[in-house]
C-alpha cells in the first residue's frame, strides 16, 4: 500500500491486522468503559486505535489510543511539552497541559516503546494516573 497521507478509517481490528501485516498488539488490562472505538490505517504498516472512553463522570479520563507500525509514529508538536523521559522498561514519556481542551482530555500523555519491531506509541487524554498507563503500555502484547 502506498503511503498514506492522513490516517483513514478501517472496518475493524481484522482490518487492521491485515493492514500491519500482523495481529496489532492490544492492552491485556481492563480500560475504562468505551462508549465506542475507531481504528485507523497511519501510513504502510502502521495503524492506530482509539478507545473514547465514558467521561460522563467527572474526573475520568476520555480517551487512549495505540500506534503500532513499522516506522515511528509521526512527531506531534505538543505546546509546553515536558521533555521526553524514561519512565519504565524502555517506555519514554512525556506530558502537556493542552489548556484549550475539555477536562476529559487534558493533560494529553504519550508514552513511547518498541516490542518486537514494532514502534508503539500510547496516547492518554484526560486524568490518568501514570502508573495506570505504565500498566497498560507493560500489558500490550
Amino acid at each position: 500500500m502506498d503511503a498514506v497521507a492522513e490516517p483513514h478509517p478501517l472496518e475493524g481490528i481484522a482490518e487492521a491486522d491485515a493492514h500491519l501485516g500482523r495481529e496489532v498488539p492490544l492492552p491485556r488490562v481492563p480500560l475504562p468503559l468505551t462508549r465506542w472505538v475507531d481504528v485507523y490505517a497511519c501510513g504502510p504498516q502502521a495503524v492506530e486505535v482509539a478507545w473514547n472512553l465514558d467521561d460522563t463522570r467527572p474526573d475520568r479520563p476520555g480517551r487512549v489510543s495505540l500506534y503500532a507500525g513499522t516506522a515511528a509514529p509521526p512527531a506531534r508538536d505538543l505546546t509546553a511539552a515536558t521533555p521526553p523521559a524514561s519512565i519504565a522498561d524502555g517506555v519514554v514519556h512525556r506530558e502537556a497541559p493542552l489548556a484549550e481542551a475539555q477536562p476529559s482530555l487534558r493533560p494529553v500523555h504519550e508514552l513511547s516503546w518498541q516490542l518486537d519491531g514494532l514502534h508503539l506509541r500510547l496516547t492518554a487524554q484526560g486524568p490518568w494516573a501514570l502508573s495506570a498507563l505504565v500498566a497498560i503500555a507493560q500489558s500490550v502484547a
